[in-house]
């Protein structure tokens, strides 16, 4: 590691606003350890963070995980966390060239509302043309299957990344559910799916796209985003 943090723009940390699965009326939203555990990666090396969600504001929890998570635990106690998860940028407003990275968070909510925001895919664009790192953890590579380089070509194509898998989505009874697979639908915009055992830690760097399968690699991936930034 040869960068110092102070010197690293904040990474933007981007959340879904999706609070329904399609037209079930089943609560969705955003996973918090997905979240947490990078951001935790990040801040304990130094690195500024901010958080963004496709509408602002207060985006949907999908579900309160685990309160045993000593990092959930740690950032739910902890009142500026909380005011900032309250009062999100709206990726809309978002200046791309105020940061080195970002980094999409799952939960099923982004299966609606990540493939298609424009203001998404222009974070993605800029921050990929100015040099600096996507990344995306569990159904948060949903943000980059329609995402394009500043040439026209697709983000993915010919990249290996991890994504939540086939398996995983049946798993958890929601493949019919989901308007699409998110693995199925990578590998067909060229992207290289590195798939791997079911609720496996499973990160693959690709150059400076960084991607992580479910939420047991959301702590990994932030290490990994780390240790690129710090690089």
């Amino acid at each position: 590691m040869t960068k110092q943090a102070a010197q690293i723009k904040p990474v933007l940390l981007v959340v879904t606003s999706c609070a329904v699965k399609g037209d079930t009326g089943i609560p969705t939203g955003f996973n918090l350890a997905e979240l947490t555990h990078p951001m935790a990666k990040l801040q304990d090396a130094g690195i500024r963070t901010e958080i963004a969600s496709i509408q602002g504001g207060e985006p949907p929890l999908d579900g309160l995980e685990d309160m045993k998570d000593p990092v959930i635990v740690r950032y739910w106690a902890d009142a500026e966390f909380r005011r900032a998860l309250t009062n999100t940028l709206c990726i809309d407003d978002v200046d791309p060239t105020r940061y080195s990275a970002v980094m999409f968070a799952g939960g099923h909510g982004t299966m609606w509302d990540f493939p298609d925001s424009a203001s998404a895919q222009k974070v993605i664009r800029e921050i990929d043309a100015a040099g600096g790192i996507v990344s995306a953890v569990c159904h948060g590579p949903a943000a980059l299957v329609n995402a394009r380089r500043t040439d026209g070509s697709l983000l993915v194509a010919g990249k290996r990344l991890a994504a939540f898998t086939n398996g995983e989505e049946e798993e958890v009874q929601a493949a019919h559910v989901v308007p699409f697979l998110l693995a199925t639908r990578l590998s067909e915009r060229g992207a290289l799916h590195q798939d791997s055992a079911n609720w496996s830690d499973n990160v693959v760097v690709d150059g400076r796209l960084i991607t992580g399968q479910n939420p047991q690699s959301a702590s990994s991936l932030g290490l990994a985003l780390r240790n690129a930034l710090l690089a």
